[in-house]
């Protein structure tokens, strides 16, 4: 089956919030075609009202009304203003060449080179030269002409303000609309994310450090974050604005508009070739980065041995070949993103210019054309605006790209193959464990464990022992299901597990480790779990079931006492106390103990040996031994070899036999004692 593009799973988990986010681009077009008002506002109060006077005048009976304007003691309408019912006594023309304005007793036409010489206005039409006599205007009989203007210009830009402060709110609801929903998208991404990391066979994370997992749920999710709620919120803000400036220009000159539209097809390459270089720089950069995380994990954790075999200085060179190679690929990331940005928009910008000077400059040597100052203004206006979205879009293709690559990262760790979380209860079994003919390898065809067959009947305990890599603990993993066996069956009251999800299998067992993990909280969060069905007063009694409470009625806070990650303030030994009365807490139909006193003292394991007598009744023990001491009253002792069972019988039997388990017996006994004397 093939797997769909990133770019297309990251807009179907935008399409989850589509309501939000198209009512967010809703006001955002609102906002803009209300701000893109302006130069059309600009133009008209110009070209009609600024400069409105120069044009074609009417002479009129009388000053009826605000558009009326007396001169030399007569009284004048613009032609553009003249009603059906007025009549016009004579037409009359007002002209003006550089600063000042003339007054002709006739009409004249608007286009043309003018020049004046000793009240002789001559202008170069097309056809042929014309003269007319002119009276000029003086400054304080041209502001009577003006008069009428003031309360349109007031209007205008009163309405331009309203539109603004308008487009303001729309603004302000389209940003946080599109940034919640923004947020809304990663919060889920990561709590899908997260939720099938749960559902990952465990052999996956024996693989991988666990660094680099978190740069997958965090870093990498924070690229997205960045994604939905900056880059796509400005880009789709920047085409919405370029749609409406183009709709501007092309209602002010259609020929030039269709030259701007050059610019999308530019805009469209460069990304592409962004895209190209981009691409494998971030998947470098985001992979070093998880690198990196991964190696400051493990130093962390190990800090102790690299300071105890004064590993810091190879430990920081390692550190520094990683970091070495995230700035190089950055640096070539960051020199791509600078020859992307301000040099390539100034460029475009330039170009862009040069062709608007070219274009009206040679339009305007024409004798018959005739361009308003209103519609140059207009035109520089959104040319101007223009390019701030497009400058927008580039600046934000870093950001882009490494979000691209980021989400395949994480939709990648998302494609691993998992299993679906299956909690439905399962009435609590008895206990009674039966291995057919089990074969199992971690790796393919190198098996562990080959043709193991046992019973252990509920309520009974059962040992196991071995030397290192004997199988004991894939044992373990195949019964709690952290694996699946590749041959036999494994059952439990005549169940096969497979008919189980792991969750249900797990359900009635509890495990106690060597290595015992603390989670960060307090002594009895650690007991509880934070499940609603282990109570406070039940974690205690646990507690003191198994002797911890005579180190925790020391402290402080005795039970709240707080626990950091990983538990490194308490003593080992204290560690797999708390451990022990968690595993005892869920009242375990089956009960694992995978070499969970080996690394105890002498004290505590007799404390542990006494709390095992009662946890031992109504329940099956598996135990992995070390100590061969500490299994002697188990019911059924089973000897591995290599992945396979070479002895099986009480310690009495076993002892009797003289095989393997005497001689480890024999080696241990006599250890004891050598280190005794």
């Amino acid at each position: 089956m093939k797997r769909r593009s990133t770019e297309r799973r990251l807009l179907d988990y935008a399409w989850q919030f589509k309501r939000g986010i198209l009512f967010g681009i809703v006001c955002l077009v609102i906002a803009t075609a209300l701000e893109l008002a302006g130069p059309l506002i600009a133009k008209t109060v110009i070209d009609d009202h600024i400069l409105g006077i120069e044009g074609t005048w009417h002479e009129v009976n009388t000053n009826d009304d605000k558009n009326t304007v007396e001169y030399n003691n007569h009284f004048y309408k613009r032609e553009d203003r003249l009603l059906d019912t007025e009549e016009s006594l004579s037409v009359h023309s007002i002209l003006q060449i550089g600063t000042d304005y003339y007054f002709l007793p006739e009409e004249a036409p608007l286009t043309g080179k003018r020049t004046v010489e000793d009240g002789v206005i001559t202008i170069d039409s097309p056809e042929r030269e014309l003269t007319y006599n002119a009276d000029k205007i003086s400054l304080s009989d041209i502001y009577q002409f003006f008069k009428p203007e003031q309360q349109p210009i007031l209007m205008l830009l009163g309405l331009y303000m309203v539109l603004l402060l308008i487009a303001g709110v729309f603004q302000f609801y389209q940003t946080f609309i599109l940034q919640k929903a923004s947020n809304q998208i990663v919060k889920k991404m990561r709590n899908d994310i997260f939720a099938h990391t749960q559902r990952i066979p465990i052999n996956y994370y024996v693989d991988q450090p666990a660094g680099k997992i978190v740069a997958r749920v965090t870093n990498d999710t924070e690229a997205i974050r960045d994604l939905y709620e900056r880059v796509l919120s400005i880009i789709v803000t920047s085409v919405i604005y370029m749609a409406g400036i183009f709709v501007v220009l092309f209602i002010l000159d259609a020929k030039l508009a269709a030259w701007c539209l050059l610019l999308i097809p530019l805009i469209i390459v460069w990304m592409r070739f962004y895209k190209y270089f981009g691409t494998k720089y971030n998947k470098v950069i985001r992979s070093t980065i998880s690198e990196i995380n991964g190696n400051i994990n493990e130093a962390i954790q190990g800090m102790p041995i690299i300071q105890a075999f004064r590993r810091e200085k190879k430990t920081k060179e390692e550190f520094n070949e990683l970091n070495e190679k995230h700035f190089t690929f950055q640096r070539k990331l960051v020199k791509l993103s600078a020859l992307t940005s301000y040099n390539l928009v100034g460029v475009f910008r330039n170009l862009a210019f040069v062709a608007f000077i070219w274009y009206f400059g040679s339009f305007s040597l024409e004798p018959s054309s005739i361009i308003s100052i209103g519609m140059l203004y207009a035109f520089v206006d959104c040319l101007t605006r223009l390019f701030e979205p497009v400058n927008d879009i580039i600046n934000q293709l870093p950001l882009l790209e490494q979000a691209r690559v980021a989400g395949g990262r994480v939709f990648e760790l998302m494609d691993l193959d998992g299993e679906d979380v299956e909690n439905k209860p399962v009435n609590r079994y008895r206990g009674s464990i039966k291995f057919d003919n089990v074969s199992f390898a971690y790796n393919k065809d190198e098996y562990v464990l080959k043709n193991i067959s046992l019973e252990v009947a509920a309520g009974k305990t059962a040992a196991f022992v071995g030397h290192t890599g004997s199988g004991k603990s894939s044992i373990m993993n195949l019964l709690f299901r952290f694996y699946d066996h590749q041959k036999g069956t494994i059952t439990i009251d005549g169940m096969d597990t497979k008919e189980w999800s792991r969750q249900q299998v797990r359900s009635h067992m509890g495990i106690v480790l060597q290595d015992p993990f603390l989670f960060s909280g307090t002594i009895v969060s650690n007991v509880t779990m934070n499940d609603p069905a282990i109570t406070r007063e039940r974690a205690i009694e646990a507690l003191k079931t198994v002797g911890a409470d005579r180190f925790i009625e020391k402290l402080p806070k005795k039970y709240d006492e707080k626990v950091t990650e990983g538990g490194t303030t308490y003593s080992l030994g204290e560690r797999q106390l708390i451990s022990f009365a968690r595993a005892l807490a869920f009242d375990p139909a089956i009960l694992i103990l995978d070499e969970a006193t080996a690394n105890i003292d002498t004290e505590t394991e007799t404390i542990i040996q006494q709390a095992l007598e009662v946890l031992k009744k109504g329940r099956t023990t598996l135990v992995i031994a070390h100590r061969l001491s500490t299994i002697q009253q188990a019911d059924t002792i089973f000897v591995l070899d290599r992945g396979k069972i070479i002895e099986q019988g009480n310690h009495d039997r076993l002892i009797g036999e003289k095989g393997t388990y005497y001689q480890m017996y024999q080696m241990q006994q006599g250890a004891t004692q050598q280190h005794a004397v």
